[in-house]
Formats: structure tokens, sequence, C-alpha cells
């Protein structure tokens, strides 16, 4: 089974893989309501109005385990990603990023090396993988902002992907 293929569910319950997003650049990132880098939604939903006619799209995967930053139920984070930032892109159901019962999809996100070579756990919240069409992750740690040189080459180097394909 690859990465595509792992079951998520969206914010409204509903069952989804990446391989709904196959033909798009995704940014995964998980997300926390009450947490110093929550602005970076602003940022993630400039991108998703930027670059989403083109074929990319954010997943905000919503996760509690750094100091209870996302304590809220499902409605609660759909109403503030809403009404607080405007937030469009698909928000998924509440994970676990790191530890015992970590999701499947961060088992695998969690191999890929960042910029300095270091893979392993999530750091905190608002990490970002970029996937590819072609399947290459490319990791950026939360304080690494989502318009940040490195991280905007990587989703216009997906978008060239897919415009070949």
């Amino acid at each position: 089974m690859g990465i595509r293929d792992i079951q998520l569910t969206n914010i409204d319950g509903q069952p989804v893989t990446l391989a709904d997003y196959a033909d798009k650049v995704v940014m995964v990132v998980n997300v926390a309501s009450k947490c110093g880098l929550t602005p970076q939604y602003e940022k993630l939903e400039e991108l998703q109005k930027e670059y989403g006619e083109q074929g990319f799209t954010v997943l905000g995967f919503p996760c509690n385990q750094f100091m209870g930053q996302e304590p809220g139920t499902t409605e609660d984070i759909k109403e503030f990603c809403s009404t607080t930032y405007g937030v469009t892109f698909p928000l998924m159901d509440k994970i676990k990023v790191n530890g015992r019962g970590k999701h499947p999809l961060y088992s695998e996100l969690t191999r890929v090396k960042d910029s300095h070579g270091r893979a392993g756990m999530v750091m905190w919240n608002f990490e970002k993988f970029v996937i590819t069409p072609d399947g290459t992750v490319s990791r950026f740690r939360p304080t690494t902002q989502p318009d940040a040189p490195e991280v905007i080459a990587a989703i216009k180097g997906g978008l060239a992907q897919e415009a070949v394909a």
C-alpha cells in the first residue's frame, strides 16, 4: 500500500485518501487553533487561493498533541478556521502525528528528511509536507513560513510536473 492509499477521514466524517488528490500538489499540515504559529493559517489560505486553480491544495490535519493546542470538537475547529481565517482548503479529522496511535499517513511522512537531513517525529504544530504528483515529498519544519521561498519552489516544481503530465 502506498501513501496515496492510506485511509483518511475528512472533518465531516467522510472517507478520503490522497489518491483523491493524485493530480494535485498537496501540502499536508498538522494544524492547531491555539498555538503561537496559528497565524500561519492566513498564509496557508493565501497559498490555496493563489495556486488552487493551478492544481494545488492544502490539507489541514488538526492535532492536539502539542500542549493541548487543538482541544476543540470538529465543529469548533471548522467554525474557528472559517470565521477567523476564512479557510477554504479541506480539513481532516483530528489525528495524532507522533507516538502511540500515530496516524499511518504520518508514519510514512515522518520518514522524510528535512533540509538538514533529519527525519523523525513532527516537532510541533504546522509542520508542512509538500507532496507532488510524482510522489516526491518535501518536508518543512513548523517555523518555516508557508510562503517561504523553499516552500514556494516545492509547490511550483510540483505544479510544473502536473502541467507536463
